[in-house]
């Protein structure tokens, strides 16, 4: 029972699932589509440095100086190196930075999302959607599938460091030995996962009732504003080029 049971903890910043949703999709959209102009620029500035700021400010300062330290090594890398590099190495530095520059940020979100996350709460919140269960189960098990495979890597890692097992001195084969029993433990978490949702009674017939309290406050009244109004500066951009400079 303990893989659907609560693993957000202590939290500052306390948003609604649905919130978060929308944050989600309107980050990923806007740093993926892109858009021109002055306003474009200063609103994928504004939706790149969000979720860093939500990570650092929910208690994971780590991660998010750790993420937003690739991302602008892969900006520094791209504006300073690629003008010097031709051929195959500028090509591999451009391609590497555009990937980067549109994912990173996205992926911090979404580790956030993961993190300050609960299974009630977002069960509850599909429930208030009124989604259905092939959606919403796949997705609540993904909760508490990465958590728990972060976990396991953690503790692979350290055995590994006990063995003296490092990338510098086995060289290729430390990733055979990563990847083998971290494998292995994924197609066992999944099916533990698997076990208890059905001991949950997930996807039956009856209505799934919850204790966790979930709603809109005004926290998430700024975000689903600034998000809405983020996107519909894009879709401005793209609609009309000439009309958002």
């Amino acid at each position: 029972m303990e893989f659907f049971q609560s693993g957000a903890g202590e939290r500052t910043v306390r948003l609604d699932p649905r919130t978060k949703i929308v944050l989600l999709f309107a980050v990923s959209t806007v740093l993926l589509l892109g858009g021109n102009g002055l306003v474009m620029f200063a609103v994928r500035t504004a939706m790149l440095l969000f979720p860093f700021a939500l990570l650092a400010v929910s208690g994971r300062v780590r991660a998010a100086a750790l993420m937003l330290t690739t991302y602008l090594g892969t900006y520094v890398l791209a504006v300073f190196a690629a003008p010097m590099l031709t051929g195959t190495a500028n090509a591999i530095i451009v391609a590497t930075a555009t990937v980067v520059s549109r994912f990173v940020p996205t992926l911090a979100l979404a580790y956030f999302v993961f993190a300050t996350t609960t299974v009630s709460e977002f069960m509850a919140a599909m429930a208030r959607m009124h989604m259905p269960d092939w959606i919403t189960i796949p997705l609540s098990v993904l909760f508490r599938f990465f958590p728990t495979l972060g976990e396991e890597a953690r503790s692979i890692s350290a055995a590994m460091r006990m063995r003296g097992i490092s990338p510098l001195k086995n060289g290729a084969a430390y990733i055979e030995y990563a990847l083998v029993p971290l494998m292995s433990c994924a197609v066992s978490i999944g099916e533990d996962l698997s076990a208890a949702a059905l001991a949950r009674g997930l996807g039956g017939p009856m209505k799934r009732t919850n204790v966790c309290a979930i709603g809109f406050g005004a926290l998430d009244i700024v975000v689903i504003a600034v998000s809405a109004a983020a996107t519909a500066a894009l879709a401005g951009s793209l609609a009309f080029p000439g009309a958002v400079a």
